[in-house]
């Protein structure tokens, strides 16, 4: 399959990348598995084995390689998710962070080891909403939370 973006994030897996790619896209909507490569007679890998799965996730196009424990995922690179409410967040949080670690400020690592951000929408009008103070109340709140928590934050919002 062409990919129909120019850029497309590649992450590198030591060899599960085809069950992380069907966990990915059972979570997110609009996402789906567009193709998967399997290593040949020549490659590395084992041959039959999966070398490459090409997905979308939320209607982004990513690519999955596994490239053996060489490689590891640290914070330096996340995925983003912006969350249309706090039940979206709630869910993503729980299943997106079983077998991995949660971190703070709505960050975690998954079972594969990739860091996610969990955002729920009205996180960015509280910490950047006009009233300065309000914001600032709202960040200082942020920053003392694990999985965001859109009413406290509003509530730290409001002075309240």
């Amino acid at each position: 399959m062409t990919p129909t973006q120019k850029v497309r994030p590649c992450l590198c897996f030591d060899t599960e990348a085809e069950e992380a790619v069907n966990f990915y896209v059972s979570l997110i909507p609009n996402s789906r598995i567009l193709e998967i490569a399997h290593y040949g007679e020549a490659g590395p890998g084992k041959p039959g084995s999966v070398l490459m799965v090409s997905f979308e996730l939320g209607g982004v196009q990513y690519l999955a390689l596994n490239g053996g424990p060489v490689f590891k995922f640290t914070e330096a690179i996340s995925l983003s998710v912006d969350c249309a409410d706090q039940e979206e967040a709630d869910r993503l949080w729980e299943r997106l962070g079983e077998g991995g670690s949660y971190s703070r400020c709505g960050w975690l690592k998954d079972r594969y080891g990739l860091s996610w951000q969990i955002v729920p929408a009205a996180f960015p009008k509280l910490i950047c909403g006009p009233d300065k103070a309000g914001a600032r109340r709202a960040m200082e709140a942020m920053l003392q939370m694990s999985r965001l928590d859109v009413a406290a934050l509003e509530a730290a919002y409001r002075g309240a």
